[in-house]
């Protein structure tokens, strides 16, 4: 057996093209978030709508926004940076980079390419991957094209970033109290602690504009609000019906069961506009699950749904009716499997890309290793215009004192100070850093006046930007390194593969069985 370094994290491998790398998944995981925030219950007192309309109708607490020092080029090289600092990872370790993004403030230069600048003092130039864009899919889409490149024969042993990060902000409106910003990284290797279910996995693209940027000169999209939430359930709904059919087939193959539901999963985690469209998600996947079950009439839990028995999916969106029955009968379900997801998005807003993987980090920082060991994930993942996935993981069975399961848990486990220590702005004062950031929207050349002191330490922040629109950064000192205790980890060998579906059905048979 090969003993990892104990400075080092596993999943780097001498490579076997006769085998698929074992266990391959998100090794550690970084979230960055702005310092400052406003309350919704006091920006819809500013914004002069009945209370409770954001708090109680859109299910948010509060809002992170930026100030002009911060760009999507600065959130990325913050949370990368971070990431391998806290983590102790050598850059020379990483062959793979990929950013998932909408905004867009370059249309030609990538944010990986300024993500690179990190990488020079290693010397290591040898790293694939560039930006993935299509609204908030983008972060998904490199994590997938991640993952294929580890079981590729591309792949070279070393290590892959994928980097989510957006800033959402919306013109002076109702859509206004549904921005945030913020920023996830994950590194990705082999014999990780979050596996991700091989084989596993549903798609459903269509073409529609429910909400897309044609402006580029503007930070602002154009909305169909109805639409898009018609878009979100009905695509929702497609993936699901697909997940659920790619699940239970591997279930049978192996002689593991036939029926995959709400049940055979502990937590449920969606792209999060606003936190209350995510229960009524929630929700919506128990009323698929109703109407696929032929005994649901017997089972206890589908109590008040009779009378929705025989409707079609599609013709409830908009059913005042039905979205009330089912809200009612998953109430139990949501409290257990999707609000801890949600820690992150009531308290910092929609991050766009980041918004599904910060659903991740607030079940790693909620919870103790010993209490998600074995547990599955199943995660959705929308973008407008469209694009959607269903995907699922599950924690290691290893929650044993230096487990690599512990580890990830433990560098999340300061999350809640992480947000309780940022620094609440009257509404006013945010309404006056929306309008300097529309009026100097790309402008150059220019110089951002926002306050440095007021970022977290260790931030990267917009000094410049010149008349030829060259953006340039510095990093606001470190108050203390911080790093997370490493332990030396045995990596078993390679496993060959003997049949695709066979390590997705034992998952969802080991995750059912531990609920």
């Amino acid at each position: 057996m090969e003993v990892h370094n104990p400075t080092t994290m596993p999943g780097q491998k001498s490579v076997n093209q006769q085998s698929w790398p074992q266990d391959v998944g998100i090794l550690a995981l970084e979230i960055y978030f702005p310092a400052q925030y406003v309350e919704q219950n006091e920006l819809e007192e500013f914004d002069g709508v009945s209370q409770g309309k954001y708090t109680i109708g859109l299910g948010q607490q509060k809002m992170g926004f930026c100030s002009d020092r911060e760009d999507i080029n600065s959130l990325c090289l913050t949370v990368v940076q971070r990431l391998m600092e806290r983590n102790q990872v050598s850059y020379q370790d990483v062959g793979r980079l990929e950013v998932g993004t909408e905004t867009v403030i370059d249309k030609s230069k990538s944010v990986k390419t300024v993500l690179m600048q990190l990488f020079e003092d290693s010397g290591n130039t040898s790293i694939e991957g560039v930006d993935t864009t299509n609204a908030c899919y983008g972060g998904t889409s490199a994590l997938f094209n991640s993952l294929n490149w580890i079981e590729s024969s591309a792949w070279d042993g070393r290590y892959a970033i994928v980097v989510a990060g957006d800033i959402a902000v919306y013109a002076t409106g109702n859509a206004r109290c549904t921005g945030g910003a913020g920023a996830v990284a994950m590194l990705l290797g082999s014999h990780a602690p979050l596996v991700f279910d091989r084989g596993l996995r549903s798609t459903h693209m269509q073409h529609v504009y429910d909400f897309y940027k044609p402006d580029m000169s503007s930070e602002y999209p154009v909305v169909d609000g109805k639409l898009s939430i018609q878009c979100y359930l009905g695509a929702l709904d497609r993936c699901y019906q697909t997940y659920c059919q790619k699940a239970e087939a591997c279930l049978k193959q192996e002689n593991l069961g036939s029926h995959f539901s709400l049940d055979s999963s502990a937590f449920f985690a969606f792209h999060t506009p606003y936190c209350k469209l995510v229960q009524k998600s929630l929700a919506r996947l128990m009323l698929n699950d109703f109407l696929r079950d032929p005994d649901a009439g017997a089972n206890p839990k589908y109590s008040g749904l009779e009378a929705v028995r025989g409707v079609k999916l599609e013709d409830t969106y908009f059913d005042r009716d039905v979205e009330k029955a089912v809200m009612v009968a998953s109430q139990s379900s949501y409290k257990e499997k999707t609000e801890p997801t949600l820690s992150v998005a009531k308290q910092v807003g929609n991050m766009y890309t980041p918004s599904l993987y910060g659903g991740l980090a607030s079940i790693l920082g909620s919870y103790s290793c010993s209490e998600l060991a074995g547990k599955r994930v199943t995660l959705f993942s929308y973008g407008s215009g469209l694009a959607s996935s269903m995907f699922s993981l599950h924690f290691s069975e290893d929650a044993s004192p230096g487990s690599q399961l512990e580890r990830v848990c433990l560098s999340l486990c300061d999350l809640q100070e992480r947000l309780d220590s940022r620094k609440k702005m009257p509404p006013a004062d945010f309404d006056k850093m929306m309008k300097l950031r529309e009026e100097t929207h790309h402008k150059a050349p220019y110089t951002p006046v926002g306050d440095v002191e007021a970022l977290f330490s260790g931030t990267w922040y917009l000094t410049e930007v010149d008349s030829k629109h060259r953006r340039k950064y510095e990093r606001k000192a470190l108050a203390q390194a911080t790093s997370i205790p490493s332990s030396p980890v045995a990596a078993a060998p390679p496993v060959s593969v003997k049949g695709l579906p066979t390590a997705s059905a034992q998952a969802v048979a080991a995750s059912t069985t531990s609920n």
